[in-house]
């Protein structure tokens, strides 16, 4: 479930245009007036409100926007603007070209449905002029670059039909190459990038049923590197997305230093579509409230803004 509070009735795009060129106009922004519009506007009300204000002013409000707000309250801004197509094309492209955060590729190409995914693949190739298989092999090495183009490459089968016999046998054969830490086995590749997220999580159940333990704790090693990281990232996404988005929070705003990055994906990319299933799972597992949580540990606009998109 969304999270996003749209008021209603709406104010048309041509009045919200308005009122943002005055927040941008005078000796200082309005940040406040910013954070109670775009905060509050679905992606279709943010895309009609971009196209009114051009109309009028002759400039993009996303530039104008980013001349004014500054920070990490800029940057989220900034990635909240875009439709989600392009966001996630954007958000990829940044995380291969800004140093390899192969985490974004994972949930994009994991979380998604397939045809959604293949419209993100399509967009980045609108944008980018370079399909993002190509990108993701330009800015991989080793292992790590053959799990992340199979993932991005494969077109996985979005039926709940599951070949039990097969998830028996495939969970033998990863228990066999995990236990050896072969994590670069060219079957472990093959069946965690092609096959259906039913079918993988049918193996994955069984794995844990005949070998005890579940495949994730089997790849948790002490010394674990970007290859066993990276699998074990696919298999939490294809097994629980909530759960993975709720453990990424948890894990930035433990930390001594917040990673804004992290937050600001996680709320902008799900704020429109299961962030309260998430915000209730973080909520049970730590006895605070994302809210409680991000008023402790961000602050200024631009904890005023995730606040509003996660629904305060």
């Amino acid at each position: 479930m969304a999270t996003l509070r749209v008021p209603s009735p709406v104010p048309s795009p041509v009045e919200d245009a308005e009122q943002l060129r005055k927040a941008c106009q005078g000796w200082g922004t309005d940040e406040k007036k910013v954070i109670n519009i775009l905060g509050h506007r679905d992606a279709a009300h943010r895309q009609q409100i971009q196209q009114s204000y051009e109309e009028l002013y002759k400039e993009k409000l996303s530039k104008r926007l980013e001349s004014e707000l500054k920070g990490h309250f800029e940057k989220a801004v900034y990635r909240w603007m875009f439709s989600p197509l392009d966001r996630e094309a954007v958000l990829a492209k940044i995380a291969l070209t800004k140093g390899l955060d192969y985490r974004v590729i994972i949930e994009t190409s994991c979380i998604n449905s397939t045809n959604h995914f293949l419209a993100v693949k399509q967009t980045y190739q609108n944008h980018y002029k370079h399909s993002l298989e190509e990108d993701v092999a330009s800015n991989s090495h080793g292992d790590l670059r053959k799990l992340l183009v199979g993932l991005v490459g494969t077109y996985r089968y979005e039926g709940d039909e599951v070949d039990v016999r097969l998830a028996h046998s495939e969970a033998d054969i990863l228990h066999d190459a995990i236990n050896k830490k072969s994590f670069n086995h060219d079957e472990v590749i093959r069946i965690v990038t092609t096959r259906s997220k039913a079918q993988l999580n049918a193996t994955f159940n069984k794995y844990k049923d005949e070998h005890g333990v579940s495949i994730l704790k089997d790849l948790k090693t002490e010394n674990q590197d970007d290859l066993a990281s990276a699998l074990r990232t696919a298999i939490r996404c294809i097994i629980s997305p909530h759960k993975y988005y709720e453990k990424l929070l948890r894990t930035v705003l433990n930390k001594s230093e917040t990673d804004e990055d992290t937050l600001t994906r996680v709320i902008v990319t799900r704020a429109e579509k299961d962030l309260k299933e998430i915000m209730d799972l973080f909520e049970n597992r730590t006895n605070v409230s994302l809210e409680q949580a991000i008023t402790k540990h961000i602050h200024g606009h631009y904890k005023h803004f995730l606040l509003a998109l996660v629904g305060k």
